[in-house]
């Protein structure tokens, strides 16, 4: 979170009765028995750095790592949105990334939460009679004022407490209490609770410091509360719980956050529940896969979210390269224990560079195979970290960076897939996510060819399309019984284009 918005202030609601009578809504929740006994809990902890809760003492979120899922993740940076609270709550609560609910700094101006509401209000809308709730000091989430609510008032009970970065200490437990109190006592379908102190301490003295540490303790104190007041419901043994634990960005180790480093980016998802393999770790979840999981628990549909639920297939044969990526070789700003690129493409996969320039930095010699973490560092605030909708390993042509260093000839480097079967007189649909900055003098072309006939142009890029989800109708032909794709990227110093879950459909 950033610093305080303007007009924050301490609450200075003392009395467990007080702090129920703040809640908001447009009906209340009661205790009477629900429909389903799938229920999803989803805690947020602002400004909270994985390697840092690691390093902490925190037996309950270290508990919940071993019993379940822990996931890094990377975030956006501007201009998509900045690495700051209300941008990554917003991701969080709606499922998409920034282009799509507006919100791209604190000041939530151009918030789109009609068009791409929250977890809670989706659920309010498809399923009335589950009960929802949400808990927060930090008053945009829940509090009905200028900024927000990211959580609307169709959530059946809302509690909203004011909380600043001298506060949360303060704050956090009322709403650690009085939420932990709803969770035990009432019938919660789907709760999100919101905590704020870590943040606060990471902006007054650094995540580095001992004081974080001490903080991160306090805090996982409190959601041992929450976690203990679920289990203690009578009704839970018959219940099926899903618990994610996410925050919504990170933090430099001298404290502060809203740019582009690693450290700002850097979240992450630890997930609790049915399905996940305890001690599991991944390298394929993002962040807008909060609000995806959370509606898959309690069965609501919500298409055209960003996000994907957690036990959703991953077939990308990208993703198989991962244990082959390798460390930085001529770039410099990457450091150099970070493994994250592969010049050799997946099985099925070939790479035809007879066309590229010889020298250029080894790593972008033709397409590669990348992390976001490895790319993105290679240079920054070049839109890089824009690429939300590529996951894991990703197939990137980059001229710009492959220019950094001394060569011949120009970048011209195409990707080709497997052949994939069809059946003629039949339409396809090619879908792959893209991510390509434009500049005049590079070209980018999509190819098709049937039964090995000569490749044919099915789209041709020709300005940016920054992390686009894209799918183009194949018309296949009378006879043919496979087909390939080509993608074609050649420039000169100019800028990129990354290619991510390739797939005929």
């Amino acid at each position: 979170m950033s610093p305080a918005l303007p007009g924050r202030t301490l609450a200075v609601a003392a009395t467990a009765a007080a702090l129920l009578a703040t809640a908001l809504g447009t009906h209340t929740a009661t205790a009477a028995p629900s429909a389903s006994t799938d229920k999803v809990l989803v805690i947020g902890l602002d400004g909270a750095v994985l390697d840092r809760v690691k390093a902490a003492n925190a037996p309950h979120l270290k508990g919940l790592m071993a019993q379940g899922l822990t996931a890094r993740s990377t975030l956006y940076a501007n201009p998509m949105g900045a690495t700051s609270s209300g941008p990554g709550w917003s991701t969080i609560a709606t499922g998409v990334w920034p282009d799509k609910h507006g919100v791209k700094d604190n000041s939530f101006t151009g918030k789109n939460y009609t068009a791409y509401p929250d977890f809670l209000t989706r659920i309010e809308n498809a399923k009335p009679a589950l009960n929802t709730y949400a808990a927060a000091d930090w008053e945009p989430i829940t509090s009905t004022d200028q900024n927000g609510p990211i959580f609307s008032p169709k959530v059946d009970k809302r509690l909203s407490l004011k909380g600043d970065r001298d506060g949360y200490r303060t704050e956090d437990p009322k709403i650690a209490a009085a939420a932990a109190a709803e969770l035990r006592n009432q019938n919660p379908d789907a709760a999100f609770v919101y905590l704020g102190e870590i943040d606060a301490a990471g902006h007054s003295y650094g995540a580095a410091s001992q004081q974080y540490l001490d903080t991160v303790a306090r805090v996982d104190t409190l959601v041992g509360q929450l976690l203990t007041a679920v289990q203690g419901r009578p009704s839970y043994a018959q219940e099926n719980w899903k618990i994610l634990v996410t925050t919504d960005h990170g933090h430099v180790d001298s404290g502060g956050h809203g740019g582009s480093t690693i450290q700002e980016r850097g979240t992450f998802v630890i997930a609790r529940g049915a399905g996940i393999p305890a001690g599991s770790v991944r390298d394929d979840v993002k962040l807008a896969d909060v609000a995806a999981t959370a509606l898959a628990q309690v069965g609501v549909s919500a298409p055209g979210l960003d996000g994907v639920p957690l036990n959703a297939p991953d077939s990308d044969p990208f993703d198989t390269l991962r244990p082959n990526l390798q460390a930085r070789v001529d770039e410099t700003g990457i450091p150099a224990g970070v493994k994250g690129f592969t010049r050799t493409p997946p099985a099925g996969w070939a790479v035809d560079n007879s066309k590229m320039g010889t020298g250029g930095v080894t790593e972008w010699a033709g397409w590669s195979f990348a992390t976001d973490e490895f790319w993105t560092q290679s240079q920054r605030d070049q839109w890089r970290e824009l690429n939300v909708r590529s996951r894991d390993v990703f197939a990137v042509a980059d001229s710009d960076e492959w220019d950094d260093k001394t060569h011949t000839g120009s970048f011209d480097s195409t990707l080709i897939t497997p052949k994939w079967k069809v059946t003629g007189g039949t339409t396809r649909t090619l879908a792959f996510q893209s991510h390509y900055r434009h500049e005049a003098g590079q070209t980018a072309q999509v190819l098709v060819s049937y039964n090995g006939a000569t490749p044919a142009v099915v789209k041709t890029y020709t300005a940016d399309a920054l992390a686009k989800a894209e799918s183009i109708a194949l018309q296949v032909p009378a006879g043919a019984t496979d087909v390939q794709v080509r993608f074609r990227y050649s420039g000169n110093n100019n800028w990129f284009w990354t290619v991510d879950d390739v797939a005929v459909r």
